[in-house]
C-alpha cells in the first residue's frame, strides 16, 4: 500500500502476480515517470510496474521544507518500496535517479536483505563530479526564475533536452509539455531550485562507499557520448560494485531510454533474462 503522507506521486501498471517482479522506475533531475512511457508496454508484460514522480518533480507534492536532498529522496523511496509488500524488486534508475537508487539499493540491503534481485542503473550520477550546465542555472536562483519568465519552461526544457542528447532530432513535443508543466508554476520552479542547491549530498565519498555492499547483479548502461554523466562513472561502478557489468550503447548521449528507446530496452531485457 502506498503511503498516504508520502510526497511522491506513484502510478502502478502491470498485473504483477505471484513470482512476478515489482520494477521501480526513477526519473532524472527536472524529469518526471514520462521519461519511461516508450518502455513500458514491455516491462509491463513482465510484471509490477511502479512508476515515480520524485518530490518535488512531476504531479509529486512540492513543500517549501527544504528536504530535498538525495538522501531525503532516498529515504522517500526505502519508506515506499517496504510499505508495497514486495518480495522481487528491479528497480531502474536514469542519472539523478540512476543514484538515487544505487543509495536505496545499499540501503535496502540492510534492511531487506536479499529484496533487491536485480538493479539497472543508467547513466547514474554516482560520484563526485562536474555539474552539468542546466543543474548549474538551476542553483541560480534568479537567472533561473528569469529565464523561465523571458524565455517560457517548454523552450528552457527544449534547449536543455538538446544538449544532453547525441541527435538533436529525437526530441519531441511530448516529453517537451511533460517535462516543462511542472516548472510553469511558482511551487514547482521553488522545488526544482531546492533539489539543484541540494543535489550534492554532504560526505559524498562515504555515501558512494555503500555501493560495494550491492550484492545484486547490475547492469551500467551508458551512451557512448553522454556529456552530463562521463563514461568513466561507469566504469568506476564496474569496478567497485560486486556483480556489475557495463554495457555502452553507440551513437547516444544521455538518455538512451528516449534516445534509442529499442536498443537501449533490448540491453535491459537481455539483462532481465539471464
Amino acid at each position: 500500500m502506498i503511503p498516504r503522507d508520502t510526497p511522491l506521486h506513484v502510478v502502478e501498471r502491470g498485473a504483477g502476480g505471484p513470482g512476478t517482479p515489482t520494477f521501480l522506475l526513477v526519473h532524472g533531475f527536472g524529469a518526471t515517470h514520462a521519461t519511461w512511457r516508450r518502455w513500458l508496454p514491455a516491462l509491463e508484460r513482465r510484471g509490477r510496474v511502479v512508476l515515480v514522480d520524485l518530490k518535488g518533480f512531476g504531479d509529486s507534492a512540492k513543500p517549501d521544507d527544504g528536504r530535498y536532498g538525495p538522501l531525503d529522496q532516498t529515504q522517500l523511496l526505502v519508506d515506499l518500496v517496504l510499505s508495497l509488500g514486495v518480495e522481487r524488486l528491479v528497480p531502474i534508475g536514469h542519472s539523478y535517479g540512476g543514484g538515487l537508487v544505487l543509495l536505496t539499493a545499499s540501503a535496502l540491503a540492510e534492511r531487506a536483505p536479499g529484496l533487491v534481485e536485480r538493479l539497472v542503473v543508467i547513466a547514474g550520477a554516482a560520484y563526485p563530479q562536474r555539474l552539468p550546465p542546466f543543474v548549474t542555472l538551476a542553483r541560480t536562483p534568479r537567472l533561473t526564475t528569469l529565464a523561465l519568465r523571458l524565455i517560457g519552461a517548454e523552450r528552457v526544457i527544449r534547449t536543455a533536452f538538446r544538449s544532453v542528447v547525441h541527435d538533436a532530432s529525437c526530441v519531441d513535443p511530448v516529453q517537451v509539455r511533460a517535462y516543462a508543466a511542472p516548472l510553469a508554476t511558482a511551487a514547482g520552479a521553488r522545488a526544482l531550485l531546492a533539489a539543484a542547491r541540494q543535489i550534492v549530498p554532504p560526505d559524498f565519498t562515504r555515501v558512494a562507499a555503500g555501493y560495494a555492499r550491492i550484492a545484486a547483479p547490475t547492469l551500467l548502461l551508458w551512451g557512448a557520448h553522454d556529456r552530463v554523466v562521463p563514461l568513466a562513472t561507469g566504469r568506476r561502478l564496474e569496478s567497485e560494485m560486486p556483480d556489475a557489468r557495463l554495457v555502452v550503447l553507440g551513437q547516444c548521449g544521455h538518455v538512451p531510454q528516449e534516445e534509442r528507446p529499442e536498443e537501449s530496452l533490448r540491453i535491459v531485457e537481455a539483462f532481465l533474462d539471464e
